[in-house]
């Protein structure tokens, strides 16, 4: 009779954290093999042993190599939507968001050595970076989703929540990159409260007081466009400006 696996039940905060230790396991150990042998060249079983778990262990905590780049991100956003959920309907829905992005942000911060090198393997590895971006775009679908139901009944209430969804989540990407390019040296959640302030004044028309924090050697990029332009058009005007600088 073949034997059943299952999924190991969590019974307290220790077994939650046992598990949350043999994924980053999982993953340090598959992003040092991709480093040293190249992503291709790397197997699940190798990845397996070089942790200390066998194979089957290895598929209770990822489907494939390719989503043990990226430990964490389903039960992040799972958390991300609950979060918005709960969120006190009278509070400023910007102000949310930016409470949520840093939440967002802390699933980087607690696991840096992985975070740093996801950082240089999605940089060669051209799939990956796809993966990366997917990922990105689901957590700001779920910040639209919010947005869209905070300004329903109001004119323009759905572009309004494309453009700061979008703007909340470039703000984090922004910060996110800043800090992985100094080597985690960075006070990322400062820098984060910064941006989030600085978006927040700019979509509601008033003039920030928050002086920005630059890091040595950052560009800064001014963009001026029209608001009655569709989305699209607004980030890809973005995003030209922003790939122009890296």
């Amino acid at each position: 009779m073949p034997e059943v696996v299952t999924a190991p039940k969590r019974r307290s905060g220790r077994t939650a954290h046992g598990r949350r230790r043999v994924r980053s396991a999982l993953a340090l150990a598959a992003l040092e093999l991709f480093a040293a042998q190249g992503f291709e060249a790397t197997t699940v079983d190798q990845i397996a042993d070089a942790a200390g778990v066998g194979r089957r262990t290895f598929f209770r905590y990822f489907r494939s190599k390719e989503d043990v780049v990226f430990p964490g991100h389903d039960e992040r956003l799972a958390e991300v939507v609950e979060l918005l959920e709960g969120a006190d309907p009278a509070a400023d829905p910007l102000v949310v968001l930016g409470r949520t992005a840093e939440v967002v942000l802390e699933m980087y911060l607690v696991e840096p050595e992985v975070s740093l090198k996801r950082f240089e393997l999605t940089r060669e590895v051209p799939s990956l970076r796809d993966k990366e971006i997917a990922s990105i775009d689901r957590y700001q679908r779920v910040f639209a989703r919010y947005l869209r139901e905070r300004y329903a009944g109001e004119p323009g209430g759905d572009l309004r929540a494309a453009v700061a969804a979008a703007a909340v989540v470039a703000a984090h990407n922004h910060v996110l990159r800043q800090w992985l390019k100094s080597g985690g040296a960075l006070d990322a959640k400062r820098l984060l409260r910064e941006a989030i302030e600085q978006v927040t004044e700019a979509l509601s028309g008033r003039r920030s007081t928050v002086e920005p924090s630059v890091v040595e050697g950052e560009n800064v990029v001014v963009g001026v466009v029209r608001t009655s332009a569709p989305t699209g058009v607004v980030l890809k005007q973005l995003e030209d400006a922003l790939r122009e600088l890296r």
